[in-house]
């Protein structure tokens, strides 16, 4: 089936519903969901809500049934056979302190962990308080004038006390997406294992992580379509297994008495507590809709509107004296988002007359990125990116508001 943004559009209520006042480009923080996504949690919480796992009666049988099915999903969306490897989480932030809380269990003091002055706080700040616990020591891979890693500083920041190296899939603010299997193979030839934030790169289509030969990985469901509160942790068997949970409770045990407990197999011995499981039916339902489209045609999509974008901000300032665009130049690849300084003025203000005069929903700030912002000397950017129902009228209202802004702030 051929890609379609009208059709696309006509399965988002707020999008279909809101358009054309609304040029909704804040996908990079969460992406509005499809009609069919709704319709499976309001199903499961009207037909089958129940707890999971333990109880016999029907409506836990089914909740049990649904939740496992949304598992099996998930695995064939990041292209893994063993779906006991996916822990459900509440985000891609829990997915990272969760790993930081078990893998710091194992580590001493001097043990190092790689991350870069790229990465979101979720990345940051779960390895800074676990240095403050442990005594570790934290390194970052340096970035270019463009904002992608800098790959060739690899051989001075990976060493032998390098446990694990930590690293985004794709800006958040820079677009620039990672070249992984590079990392991978210099990361395992030293001993290091590799962990990714996928919270960028999974809305953008199914994955194949054994091909990637990382050894973790998180995403988001609301970036990927899908509801609030639930994301997901994968890693592989050999490592989950031998890791300490990170939260005790109901669930994730075997048995328990008065002196010690037993820890259940995997998942359920990370997955503490009643799961997120009308969450997880509706990122199921999320990642069957995607597999199911042309994504060929919707990356074609994307990248025209993120390449009409930058060449219309250009076009505005051939000097790029006034318009600063952060990441990679037009043509190259990176995701579909584009993050951008307006001189003289505050993103925050360039937002609300995106939003008061022309409908544009952009996100202002350090988009939790702020290390990379003090990197640039930068007290923020202002940021717009694009989901599959995104056209380009919304980004020539992006563009008139760009105008309007330096009118109004320049």
């Amino acid at each position: 089936m051929a890609f379609d943004v009208t059709k696309i559009i006509g399965e988002f209520p707020l999008i279909s519903q809101e358009s054309p006042g609304l040029h909704y480009l804040d996908n990079a923080a969460s992406a509005q969901v499809p009609q069919c996504v709704i319709e499976a949690m309001a199903t499961h919480d009207t037909r089958s809500r129940a707890n999971v796992k333990r109880a016999a009666h029907r409506l836990a049988d089914q909740a049990t049934r649904a939740f496992d099915s949304a598992r099996m999903q998930v695995g064939r969306y990041l292209g893994i056979s063993d779906v006991d490897e996916v822990v459900f989480t509440s985000g891609a932030t829990a997915g990272i302190n969760i790993l930081a809380w078990s893998l710091g269990q194992r580590l001493k003091p001097g043990d190092e962990i790689l991350l870069s002055i790229l990465e979101h706080h979720s990345n940051l700040v779960p390895w800074q308080m676990l240095r403050e616990r442990t005594g570790i020591v934290l390194r970052f891979l340096p970035v270019d004038e463009a904002c992608r890693l800098d790959l060739t500083a690899l051989e001075q920041h990976i060493g032998p006390r390098t446990k694990l190296v930590a690293l985004t899939h794709g800006s958040n603010v820079s677009g620039a997406i990672t070249d992984v299997p590079a990392i991978a193979r210099y990361a395992h030839a030293r001993g290091a294992l590799l962990m990714l934030d996928g919270a960028q790169v999974a809305p953008h289509g199914p994955l194949n992580l054994p091909s990637l030969d990382v050894d973790f990985y998180v995403f988001s469901s609301h970036k990927v379509y899908g509801p609030t509160g639930v994301g997901v942790l994968w890693g592989r068997r050999e490592y989950l297994e031998e890791l300490p949970p990170a939260f005790g409770g109901g669930e994730m045990i075997r048995s328990v008495d008065l002196k010690r407990s037993l820890y259940g197999p995997l998942p359920h011995r990370f997955e503490a507590g009643t799961p997120p499981i009308t969450q997880a039916t509706g990122l199921s339902t999320a990642l069957s809709w995607l597999m199911k489209q042309d994504l060929e045609g919707m990356q074609n999509h994307l990248r025209q509107l993120t390449d009409r974008t930058i060449a219309g901000l250009m076009s505005m300032d051939r000097s790029m004296s006034r318009i600063r665009i952060l990441g990679p130049p037009i043509g190259e690849r990176r995701l579909p988002l584009i993050s951008f300084v307006l001189k003289e003025a505050h993103p925050h203000d360039i937002c609300q007359v995106m939003n008061d005069r022309h409908g544009v929903a952009a996100r202002g700030g350090f988009h939790c990125a702020q290390p990379l912002h003090d990197f640039m000397g930068l007290d923020g950017s202002t940021r717009v990116s694009f989901g599959a129902y995104n056209t380009t009228s919304d980004v020539d209202a992006f563009l008139r508001g760009v105008e309007d802004c330096i009118a109004l702030l320049c």
